[in-house]
């Protein structure tokens, strides 16, 4: 069986901020981009990353979400028994969301490349690449699928 990144969604082409309906974990991910838009508003872009993810993670908490932050997640390559390495994702959210943040000028393909990699590496679907480095919040919602 390969995973295959499956699909990406521009979040920024929907302006009044309403979800299509048929979007896994919508009521989720709603949150965590109404706590994302709350956190840009009042502290705006310029901050390092650690400072965004202080205030995500208190708006998280005023949200009713439970998440847990920088949780580390082993990495393993082909059948070795020992992990060649960790990484850890900003915030899994409900178990079920993975949040990354940046404080960068503009996403890049690479920082794509790293949310899917988390994505499979922690076992999820669905994540949420977020960017409060520029002068508008901007994010993105990964999608990873199993294929055959």
């Amino acid at each position: 069986m390969n995973t295959d990144y499956c699909g990406l969604l521009d979040l920024a082409d929907f302006s009044n901020k309403q979800l299509p309906m048929d979007l896994k974990y919508k009521d989720i991910t709603e949150k965590i981009i109404g706590s994302s838009f709350e956190v840009h508003k009042f502290l705006g872009n310029g901050f390092q990353e650690v400072i965004y993810q202080r205030a995500l993670a208190w708006e998280f908490g005023q949200a009713g979400l439970y998440f847990e932050r920088e949780k580390e997640q082993k990495i393993y390559y082909k059948h070795l028994e020992e992990p060649i390495g960790t990484r850890r994702a900003d915030f899994i959210v409900e178990n079920k969301v993975m949040v990354e943040i940046k404080a960068i000028k503009e996403l890049e393909d690479v920082h794509l490349a790293q949310a899917l990699n988390y994505l499979k590496a922690y076992k999820l679907e669905i994540g949420l690449l977020i960017n409060f480095g520029s002068k508008s919040l901007t994010f993105k919602r990964l999608i990873l699928s199993k294929r055959v």
